[in-house]
């Protein structure tokens, strides 16, 4: 019996220890993909019918909102870390909230788009508003999977599955929020710079 109690603790551990590897292996290879979008845009630019413009006011609003999510979730780690349950809880909402709010500019910033008559699809469409839009709207389904995790995290926080020595799963949760924050930086910028 003990040695049967003693294999399953060993396993857990060894489970708990591949799974931030695999996170990020998972995040390696979704920084592939948008490497490869980026890069395509790049080359695109050449073409005759490339249309250059402005990005939408809301763009700078959701990256607003996702810089202060990542502010927010920080702090909730660190409170946990304290056992400050309850201030930990409520910035974990608090962040899940900014990323609602982020996901919502993101769709006013596309019918910004829209109303500056840059379409998607169609025949007004161009291969410019096509790969923004395209790229922005690959993103915001990231960051939907961010807020299922954050969800599974306010979740297991309310069920007191988080402790100061017991953060895997807040931390997995973290890690990515927190990436897909940066890849949002990353393209909000590029968009900027290279048009």
């Amino acid at each position: 019996m003990i040695k049967e109690q003693t294999l399953q603790e060993e396993l857990s551990l060894a489970k708990k220890k591949s799974l931030k590897p695999m996170l990020w292996v998972s995040m390696i290879s979704m920084v592939m993909f948008f490497a490869g979008l980026t890069s395509a845009y790049v080359i695109s630019m050449n073409r005759d019918d490339w249309v250059t413009f402005d990005l939408p006011l809301a763009f700078y609003t959701s990256t607003a909102f996702i810089v202060a999510s990542s502010i927010t979730l920080l702090l909730s780690q660190k409170f946990l870390k304290e056992d400050k349950r309850q201030l930990s809880l409520v910035l974990v909402v608090l962040t899940f909230v900014l990323g609602v709010g982020f996901v919502w500019q993101q769709y006013v910033g596309f019918n910004q788009l829209k109303n500056a008559g840059l379409f998607f699809t169609g025949p007004e469409s161009t291969v410019s508003t096509s790969f923004i839009i395209g790229i922005t709207f690959m993103h915001v389904l990231h960051l939907i999977a961010g807020l299922i995790v954050l969800f599974v995290v306010i979740y297991n926080h309310f069920k007191y599955k988080y402790k100061s020595d017991n953060m895997l799963g807040f931390e997995l949760g973290a890690i990515f929020w927190h990436f897909v924050d940066v890849l949002w930086i990353y393209l909000f910028f590029f968009f900027y710079f290279i048009r």
